[in-house]
């Protein structure tokens, strides 16, 4: 009941994480999000089955920053059981944040044995650590929970202008990492991942959804597997403003290539604008393209009876193969059959349907699955303990109650 295994090919889908801003549902303008958003994001992600992880993936603008990191970890603590990739904000962030882990899986111990996070951990390009990002690697590695590395350079701003010289760089940061991690905890485990990009010299920006961007990812990624470590990377995702045409076509791209890549936690799901905001709409369409992309992976079978030569000889006479047993024991397997969101109707279908584009349909398929989704919900008392945590931490910055939750 392993849900993210994370090596090998073996491949992962979260959505992007820490989020400014979000699209407002149903709408094309983005604004802060607030402790509803959260919510919601948490229990869609719960819902969405082609996502194996949450990840923290929304920065709540109705709290201090100085727990924002450790509100957000609460709140998918509260509203799902899938593994969460998230991260601190401060040097003194991770204590809090263990705690309430640590709480949900019994002990320090069973934390450690079965852990329910991953941590980034992001240097600060070009080769550096800062004070906060480095106690992370350590507290991770004491603690035995999974560290992911996060190495950003940035093509001719924060690193060579060339990809390989861009790779380089990525790969040095990272390795400098793994020896800090292993000093503290020789063996502790650890993610070889990234968010590097592409800077475009017009704009200023730094465009994920660049392929060039994806071929650093893919470099590293290599670099990664031969050294025998688990692989990340922020792919999946695109620089659109909306739920457009370039909002699919970067992210089913990447999202294609960081798992023929093999690339085992992939980062992006749901993410707009250079990694700033996150959508609803966009994370239950994009939830189809990591379905298609585990498919792709999956390959074509050859194992059992599959090639079927009697049948096709046989079909000389026959003229159809819809009535055959054979048929109705294989077509369900043989492909991935994706939800509403992807229209496969015919013409006249889809217009006596209303004739509704796809981020109409996403739009409201949001709503559905949000009316319909049950969390499972945390036992009373670890919840309770949970939220003792956040209040402390609250009035410790100021604070003297934690936003409502939705009833």
């Amino acid at each position: 009941d392993v849900a993210m295994d994370l090596g090998g090919d073996r491949i992962h889908f979260n959505p992007g994480s820490a989020a400014l801003r979000i699209l407002d549902h149903g709408k094309k303008e983005a604004r802060v999000p607030v402790t509803e958003d959260l919510v919601r994001f948490a229990e869609l992600t719960d819902a969405l089955p082609n996502l194996a992880g949450q990840s923290t993936a929304l920065i709540s603008g109705d709290v201090p920053e100085e727990i924002a990191d450790s509100y957000r970890l609460y709140i998918a603590l509260l509203y799902s059981r899938k593994p969460v990739v998230t991260g601190t904000f401060r040097v003194d962030g991770f204590g809090p944040m263990h705690e309430m882990l640590a709480a949900v899986s019994g002990d320090a111990d069973k934390l450690r044995e079965r852990p329910t996070a991953i941590f980034d951990c992001c240097p600060s390009p070009p080769l550096k650590w800062s004070d906060l990002t480095a106690q992370a690697l350590i507290d991770c590695a004491r603690t035995g929970i999974p560290a992911e590395l996060v190495s950003m350079p940035l093509t001719g701003a924060t690193s060579p202008v060339t990809l390989v010289g861009a790779v380089t760089q990525h790969c040095a940061e990272s390795l400098s990492g793994v020896v800090i991690h292993q000093l503290a905890s020789p063996g502790a485990p650890i993610i070889f991942g990234g968010s590097p990009a592409f800077f475009d010299m017009r704009k200023g920006t730094t465009p994920m959804g660049a392929v060039e961007t994806m071929m650093i990812d893919g470099a590293y990624a290599e670099i990664g597997k031969d050294l025998n470590l688990p692989t990340h990377a922020y792919m999946g995702l695109s620089d659109a403003k909306t739920v457009d045409f370039q909002a699919g076509m970067e992210t089913a791209m990447g999202a294609i290539l960081a798992a023929a890549s093999g690339i085992n936690n992939i980062s992006g799901p749901g993410m707009l604008d250079f990694e700033s905001c996150q959508s609803l709409e966009k994370l239950v369409l994009d939830n189809e393209i990591c379905g298609m992309a585990l498919r792709f992976t999956e390959g074509i079978d050859t194992a059992t009876e599959p090639f079927a030569i009697e049948l096709i000889t046989e079909a000389i006479d026959r003229k159809e193969f819809l009535s055959l047993p054979h048929t109705m024991k294989h077509y369900r397997t043989e492909g991935y059959y994706p939800d509403v969101v992807i229209d496969r109707s015919s013409r006249d279908e889809w217009e006596k349907k209303g004739g509704h584009e796809a981020a109409e349909r996403a739009s409201q398929r949001v709503e559905e699955i949000l009316s319909d989704h049950e969390h499972k919900p945390l036992d009373k008392d670890v919840a309770g303990h949970l939220r003792a945590i956040m209040e402390a931490e609250a009035k410790r910055f100021g604070m003297e109650r934690l936003p409502a939750l939705p009833s």
